[in-house]
């Protein structure tokens, strides 16, 4: 059902088009003026606009001009008198998207009105495409897909033998095929967000989108718009309708990782989609429902920040419907050599690597390590590793100094002739730059958070240090 705006200073007129409109099935709203129009349209804009060009006092044409103004991308359509089809044409050139001669037969208004709304409902579509595109450009999409001989859990891109991981992936294998919320806890570099793609691609949801959000990394306010999209002119800077992410995941499944870190107020709203499925856009009035499965993940306990009074207790059992932990590496010491073997073979044509392997030194150095960082500092170790190796093996010289034990190269070298103060700054900045690049997985936004500087100051950086381009990367 659209929402339709019919402006004309004729009474009979006026309520004939409202009541063609009507009958489609279309939400009306009628003005008796150019002026009362145009104010209806400020208080809450409509998808079509049918608006008389001869009126007394504001005209047609100038309704069209006044709306495009506040929307350039409002479709409004013409209703001229005999002897007036020189305006439509000047109304189309304007902006009008048709215009309707009287006296008309009601098909042809309905026929004219099912046009419109068709092509508004195809710039819906594109739009909410182009938006889905922007979020994968912001993101690097990573690979899920197991290497060939990985075992275990690599049907799922889940890489391990130990129970612990067969655990999780009995729980996934079950879950998946339902439309159950599921709450996933472990702690950072654990693969969440690996747990929540692969229950999206499992699920009847597979070919529908999956959309991420970060919500640790962005203000409330900014993660209000992020969520839920905003109307133009909601707010400053707001210069045309976005679609916020439950919007774009509508039909497929949405990944909320780091929920514990989101305000009280965005809470509630979380709540009251869990609970309805439906919201209304920053500054919009307009409700909207939504098909979305919900996947939530964070490395704190929510359970204790329930207790502290710092996370709505109802919207922690809305969340936590479906629990599923991911158990750190340290406890699985079993599944470090498959993980090395599959980051191998997912890494070695990145880091320009011939290496095939480990040798049993390696490997028995990647097992005695604590792993803090979890998956993710593995992965970080073994392109480190391929990086230094010449060879078809990796052994244990190759590792990264923190596994082997090896001292590590002074980082803070003085000054000298050779090498300025400016320099070694430079070269400072960019080792940690580049380490915090890799620990976002190339995720700008999250990559700007770990280094607590503004995207914008970040892209600058990137650019100034070559980093994020083809054979850059690589310190």
């Amino acid at each position: 059902m659209a929402r339709i705006l019919v402006i004309d200073d004729n009474d009979t007129m006026r309520e004939g088009i409202a009541h063609t409109v009507r009958r489609l099935g279309h939400d009306v709203e009628t003005a008796a003026s150019g002026r009362d129009g145009l104010a209806a349209f400020e208080r809450q804009p409509a998808d079509f606009v049918i608006s008389d060009l001869k009126m007394e006092g504001m005209d047609g044409i100038e309704v069209l001009k006044a709306i495009r103004e506040r929307d350039a991308e409002a479709m409004l359509m013409i209703v001229t008198g005999f002897g007036t089809i020189e305006a439509a044409v000047n109304a189309m050139k304007l902006g009008a998207f048709d215009f309707i001669s009287k006296p008309f037969p009601p098909e042809v208004l309905r026929l004219k009105v099912k046009t419109a709304l068709d092509v508004l409902e195809q710039r819906r579509r594109q739009e909410k495409l182009e938006r889905q595109n922007e979020i994968l450009r912001e993101e690097v999409e990573q690979r899920y897909r197991p290497a060939p001989g990985t075992p275990a859990a690599a049907d799922l891109g889940l890489v391990g033998q130990s129970r612990g991981i067969r655990q999780v992936l009995e729980t996934v294998k079950r879950v998946a095929a339902a439309d159950s919320t599921v709450y996933v806890y472990g702690e950072s570099g654990t693969g969440k967000e690996l747990v929540a793609r692969a229950l999206h691609l499992h699920s009847r949801r597979a070919d529908g989108p999956f959309i991420k959000v970060n919500c640790g990394a962005l203000a409330e306010t900014l993660l209000e718009s992020e969520l839920f999209g905003h109307e133009k002119g909601a707010f400053t800077h707001a210069i045309k309708r976005k679609l916020g992410r439950f919007e774009l995941a509508d039909g497929g499944t949405l990944f909320l990782d780091e929920i514990g870190d989101v305000s009280p107020s965005i809470q509630l709203k979380l709540l009251r989609v869990l609970q309805e499925r439906t919201f209304e856009r920053v500054g919009g009035e307009d409700t909207i429902k939504v098909d979305v499965r919900v996947v939530s993940a964070t490395n704190k306990d929510l359970r204790k920040l329930v207790d502290e009074g710092r996370f709505r207790e109802d919207l922690f059992y809305r969340l936590n419907i479906i629990p599923l932990t991911l158990p750190p590496l340290r406890e699985r010491p079993e599944d470090v050599g498959p993980l090395a073997q599959h980051f191998v073979e997912k890494l070695r044509e990145r880091a320009g690597s011939q290496a095939r392997g480990f040798s049993p030194a390696a490997l028995d150095a990647l097992r005695a390590w604590s792993w803090p960082g979890n998956v993710r500092e593995l992965e970080n170790a073994v392109e480190h590793a391929l990086v230094f190796c010449d060879g078809d093996l990796v052994e244990v010289a190759h590792l990264p100094p923190q596994i082997t034990g090896a001292p590590a190269a002074d980082p803070l070298p003085m000054p000298s002739e050779d090498r300025p103060l400016p320099d070694i700054l430079d070269d400072l900045e960019r080792r940690l730059i580049l380490r915090a690049y890799d620990q976002a997985a190339g995720v700008k936004t999250e990559c700007a958070r770990l280094l607590g500087i503004k995207t914008s100051a970040l892209y600058y950086k990137l650019e100034k240090y070559g980093i994020g381009q083809v054979g850059a990367d690589v310190d």
